[in-house]
């Protein structure tokens, strides 16, 4: 076998390898977010790969590797101007880059997740691929202005994870918070992911993929000194994933009374993330501190955006990838045993870092503030309240539940709408009357109860998403006390049916929420037409009300009936 089928072998090997990161993303976000967006989760990062890839192919490449001084290099795919391949064929060289842009164009799926629209996103996918990430890339690895100065960004943690990081950072700031993340005071709350499980496995398989994201991309096995280098890497990259999770085990141990299981998990991404650009020059020794310090880091940078800035980031991509990425880079200026601060070679390495790093920066949010902004005032970049309420795998992709067969439970108490979550939608529809009795159709289950005793039973079939707006109404209507549950609705509209792979389901089960409340002084039909003009929308599926006669009520702490049962008051 010739070294250049070695180096060939190892290349095409890393390129497999980063490819497999896709998974651990989506696993990751996936499980770092709600049941109800996971659908739309999976299709994102499927599609970051599947557009990245043509788009890159057809211009990003050129653009990054199109000749020393071109910003706007070359769009025939087959032509790629000066740039030396060395011993690799032209197409290993191209994958090999497609699997990294990929890579950066994923990281703000997580941030930006469970609001914005799936197309809108599309569209952002495509342009940092095409433009974005490629322009700052020629500078890194293209023989930029910054490779020239002496730059070093081994494998890209500034190149792939900081521009991933900023560009997570624009689009979440750009979107706002999901709804429910921050009460009315201005705290944030805790919206718990739906499953650790899948975050672990995600986290592990990014982890392992690391190895050749680092390890290979010395493109090269067929010499002693390849080996040698692609061992050290091996040993440093997985050293700062490993004391980066000590160090947040610790820390968190610490300030929260309990070590953080996903506050670890991002702990390992960060140090990976840290360790990525200088994983080549540094030794054991300074992959310890950059680990240590990335540890630290992610935690007082997830604990900042989300109380200080109050940038909603549900996954951590802004921290993990952002700010680590970015101390990575300053890092080799630090630790690089040649050249470094902490090895005697004074500031200069360090001062060329620094240049990158802001420069870098300053492109992708300028541009990534463009092209969301555009987006956001054309296309609309984020859903409706009630698609973000009952979740964007419904509405965006027609699928009911990503877990058909189980029951699908939200947190009721984060989905009320305030000023720090308010998207401007309070019922657009204006009702009529007859638009709302043929909506909202009012049921009267007359049985072989009494009608003497004057009280009724309301019970409500709603969407989750008017939950709140109704229990406010019925509040200052006077009725206090309710009964509420989830339940799943099953049943399908003609000429509304959702389809599988192409084929009409018969039946589909949808979340709902059922309110019932029982009324004695307040007139039933004011309940009614209040809730009727709650939950009116015009669309499919507003629900339906259903009135029934009580006989009797007894209330087992005093014995009281009927209407004395009624009053919760000593």
């Amino acid at each position: 076998m010739s070294y250049v089928s070695v180096d060939v072998m190892w290349t095409l090997l890393g390129a497999a390898m980063v490819f497999f990161m896709q998974a651990g993303f989506s696993l990751c976000e996936a499980g770092l977010t709600r049941a109800k967006n996971t659908g739309n989760i999976l299709m994102k990062n499927l599609m970051d790969f599947c557009i990245g890839t043509p788009a890159f192919w057809l211009v990003g490449f050129g653009l990054m590797f199109g000749g020393s001084g071109a910003l706007i290099g070359r769009f025939d795919p087959f032509i790629l101007g000066e740039y030396d391949f060395g011993s690799l064929p032209k197409w290993c060289y191209v994958i090999f880059q497609t699997v990294f842009c990929a890579t950066a164009a994923t990281i703000v799926s997580g941030s930006m997740a469970e609001r914005t629209k799936f197309s809108s996103y599309c569209v952002y996918s495509a342009l940092i691929s095409l433009v974005v990430y490629p322009v700052s890339g020629h500078w890194i690895w293209g023989g930029g202005w910054l490779s020239e100065l002496g730059f070093h960004d081994f494998a890209g943690s500034c190149a792939v994870h900081m521009v991933g990081g900023i560009a997570a950072c624009i689009g979440a700031a750009t979107l706002g918070p999901r709804i429910g993340k921050y009460g009315k005071d201005g705290k944030p709350r805790a919206i718990p992911g739906h499953n650790l499980t899948a975050v672990a496995l995600g986290v592990f398989i990014l982890w392992f993929c690391w190895f050749g994201f680092n390890g290979c991309s010395t493109v090269s096995m067929s010499s002693d000194e390849a080996m040698l280098s692609a061992s050290l890497i091996f040993m440093n990259t997985n050293l700062a994933a490993a004391v980066a999770t000590c160090v947040v085990l610790v820390v968190t141990w610490i300030r929260y009374k309990k070590p953080d299981v996903s506050m670890c998990l991002n702990g390992a991404l960060a140090g990976l993330v840290a360790i990525t650009a200088g994983c080549d020059v540094v030794d054991p020794f300074g992959a310890f501190f950059i680990g240590l310090v990335a540890g630290g880091l992610v935690v007082a940078s997830v604990e900042f955006f989300d109380k200080t800035a109050k940038i909603d980031d549900p996954v951590g991509a802004i921290s993990v990838h952002g700010a680590c990425g970015m101390f990575g880079t300053l890092a080799v200026g630090l630790f690089a045993t040649d050249g470094g601060v902490c090895y005697g070679g004074g500031a200069k390495l360090l001062g060329v870092q620094a240049i990158g790093v802001l420069s870098v920066a300053a492109w992708v949010a300028v541009m990534m503030t463009i092209i969301f902004q555009l987006i956001k005032h054309t296309m609309g970049l984020r859903v409706e309240q009630e698609i973000e309420i009952d979740g964007l795998d419904l509405h965006e992709h027609g699928l009911a539940s990503a877990y058909s067969g189980f029951a699908i439970h939200d947190v009721m108490g984060t989905m009320d709408i305030n000023e720090n979550t308010d998207l401007g939608e309070d019922n657009p529809l204006a009702a009529t009357p007859a638009q709302m009795n043929a909506a909202v159709p009012v049921v009267r289950a007359d049985g072989a109860a009494s009608l003497e005793t004057g009280m009724y039973k309301v019970a409500i079939i709603a969407k989750l998403s008017r939950f709140e707006k109704l229990k406010k109404a019925l509040n200052e209507l006077g009725v206090t006390g309710m009964t509420v549950t989830q339940v799943m609705g099953c049943g399908i509209q003609r000429g509304a049916g959702e389809y599988y792979r192409g084929v009409e389901m018969d039946a589909t089960l949808l979340p709902k929420i059922k309110i019932e409340v029982v009324v004695h002084k307040i007139p039933v039909e004011e309940v009614i037409d209040t809730a009727k003009k709650v939950l009116y929308s015009g669309r499919i599926g507003d629900g339906k009300i259903f009135v029934f006669h009580v006989a009797r009520v007894v209330k087992i702490r005093t014995g009281e009936e009927n209407e004395k049962a009624l009053q919760d008051v000593e």
